[in-house]
């Protein structure tokens, strides 16, 4: 076996172990609680089970699914077009810094409920929030990678006359394809958390709706099922295909030494 496998197999055993760890500190916790409001490891895998085999699991899930894929990819278009104009030119960027910083530190609670009260508890203004939390993340990390742009490859592509179709299939996406799946997996993680608070506000179905449909009837192990299912699911997007995107995106790049 090469180095390279037997570092992997040793970071996947390193992660199993971990996750044992965790089970039997959260079992041994469980036990000494011995009460509802710290059910076992069995006690919530069972409850996931029964929700599945009614469908109300799967279904909740593919709901908040949608949600998130459709706010993801709306904030990801439009905060990378802008991040890239933002980094382009400097007299945009210093005229909009302002608006900027405000949508960072404006809290996605508070966005959210405008949204609600503007658009109506509808799925568009649900979308519509979760985005505008996203969108200003991924202009920052975009206008940051346009500003690190390979000048030389600038100057190359000047001299040459690249029609703007190649100047942006061959200068500007491979170069800020680091930086826009940075953003993506950096973005996620921070959607999907966003999703649940905006279901929990305002929609009748989702993950987000369950836990807080089940938190009001004080059922701790359903609310755990429900988090610990969808955690899963989201987790398995980051592994299966976030992380090998981003190793595709770097592909080009050397590694250090």
């Amino acid at each position: 076996m090469t180095a390279l496998g037997t570092g992997r197999l040793a970071g996947l055993v390193a992660r199993l172990v971990s996750l044992l760890a965790l089970l039997a500190i959260w079992e041994a916790a469980a036990r000494i609680v011995h009460g509802p409001l710290l059910p076992s490891p069995a006690a919530v895998l069972s409850f996931i089970v029964a929700e599945t085999r009614r469908g109300d699991l799967i279904a909740n899930i593919g709901i908040t699914l949608a949600r998130v894929a459709a706010a993801f990819g709306v904030a990801m278009l439009i905060g990378s077009v802008i991040g890239v104009l933002l980094g382009r030119w400097r007299r945009a960027n210093a005229a909009f810094d302002v608006w900027l910083l405000v949508l960072l530190n404006m809290p996605a609670l508070v966005i959210a409920v405008l949204c609600y009260l503007w658009l109506g508890l509808t799925e568009a203004a649900a979308v519509t929030a979760v985005a505008l939390n996203k969108i200003p993340n991924v202009i920052v990390i975009l206008r940051e990678g346009t500003r690190a742009l390979d000048r030389d490859l600038e100057e190359m592509s000047r001299a040459y006359r690249f029609p703007a179709t190649t100047w942006l299939r061959h200068v500007l996406v491979p170069q800020l394809a680091p930086y826009v799946a940075a953003a993506a997996r950096s973005g996620l993680a921070l959607v999907w958390k966003i999703v649940l608070v905006v279901e929990l506000l305002g929609r009748s179905s989702g993950v987000g709706y369950a836990i807080s449909l089940y938190f009001q009837l004080s059922d701790v192990t359903a609310v755990l099922g429900y988090a610990l299912a969808f955690t899963c699911v989201m987790l398995a997007i980051e592994f299966l295909l976030l992380q090998p995107l981003e190793k595709h995106a770097r592909r080009w790049r050397p590694t250090p030494a």
